[in-house]
């Protein structure tokens, strides 16, 4: 059986996020569900809901599959785990019910190697992206929930970046500016390009 990021049993992908209130998780969560609802998959994603006020720890998850999804409960055992802020490896066991080849992305601006040296994380295959300090220059503001999107495309080849930048220059026009959109498509392409794997 497939468990890698590409697909689980019958082509399911299971992700897990991590992150703080406020960060945009649950967003990020719904984005790329949309994003395989136009590459004709099935998809869930939900938070788990709990106090949600800003800097408290929240979990979010998204399946996305080729067949019908008929489990309705949070995911246990991700194939990718994606951690918005560094602080929370400390705090959650991220890692839980993951295997070994888990994909896990953080947002921090150390290495690979640094974030496993700082916070004893074994196992997977880490990538890491300063996605705040990318939406802080692109976006003015410190949500890094569209940089860590761009990191996820490369770092699984779950979609394509092309096919994210265009979801948001269509979907994100009918509320933002274009400024604000093309802020966030530039989060997305650098953040692309600047992700790090071991």
């Amino acid at each position: 059986m497939d468990s890698g990021p590409s697909g689980g049993a019958a082509g399911l992908t299971e992700i897990r996020w991590h992150a703080r209130g406020g960060q945009g998780a649950v967003t990020a969560a719904k984005m790329v569900a949309e994003l395989a609802l136009g590459q004709g998959k099935y998809f869930q994603a939900f938070p788990e809901y709990g106090p949600e006020r800003s800097g408290a720890p929240i979990v979010a998850f998204t399946r996305v599959s080729d067949d019908p999804i008929n489990i309705y409960s949070g995911v246990e055992h991700p194939q990718i785990v994606v951690v918005l802020d560094a602080s929370l490896i400390s705090a959650v066991d991220v890692t839980r019910g993951a295997s070994n080849d888990v994909v896990i992305l953080v947002n921090t601006e150390l290495p690979p190697g640094g974030v496993r040296e700082r916070y004893g994380l074994k196992g997977g295959r880490l990538f890491t992206v300063d996605a705040s300090r990318i939406a802080m220059e692109t976006l003015r503001r410190a949500i890094p929930n569209t940089p860590m999107i761009g990191a996820l495309a490369k770092a699984t080849g779950l979609f394509q970046v092309e096919d994210v930048a265009e979801f948001i220059r269509h979907d994100f026009a009918k509320k933002f500016s274009a400024k604000v959109v093309e802020g966030n498509i530039a989060a997305l392409t650098r953040s692309y390009d600047e992700v790090r794997g071991e």
